[in-house]
């Protein structure tokens, strides 16, 4: 009963922590690209460009990190299933939650930078367009991503 509840929970934990600094400010989709933000946000032609290329330039590497923290992830899973000793989940985690920081220090530089190329202005609306946009789609903090 006790191995079951850490092999289920252990992972849910692990999908909590990495909550708001992943997904801060962030749409789920490229709202850049989108006519009705371009227009509110009073974007222009070079703004949205130099959005795009920054979102292109890390895209593939945060891609690529979220895929091997899905495997490491997966082995945590495996040791835990398979009742390892304690030291082999300790060293698992710490590669996973290593891993986890890292994709959450690149995505929140990348979101750093695209939020640069916009002015003051437009940032205090893009909050105000993200926090409509989570009430709309039932995203506020504390419910779960969708």
């Amino acid at each position: 009963m006790r191995s079951t509840w850490r092999f289920w929970w252990l992972p849910a934990l692990l999908l909590l922590a990495v909550g708001p600094p992943v997904h801060a400010q962030s749409f789920g989709f490229p709202w850049w690209r989108d006519a009705q933000f371009q227009r509110e946000l009073s974007l222009t032609t070079d703004q949205t460009a130099r959005i795009e290329s920054l979102f292109q330039a890390t895209i593939t590497q945060l891609r690529a990190k979220k895929a091997e923290l899905d495997q490491q992830e997966d082995e945590l899973s495996r040791l835990i299933a398979a009742n390892a000793d304690e030291q082999q989940v300790v060293k698992q985690v710490d590669r996973v939650e290593a891993i986890r920081s890292h994709l959450n220090k690149m995505r929140t530089l990348q979101l750093l930078h695209i939020r640069q190329v916009l002015t003051p202005e437009q940032r205090i609306k893009l909050n105000k367009l993200h926090e409509q946009w989570e009430r709309d789609h039932g995203r506020g903090r504390g419910d779960n991503r969708k």
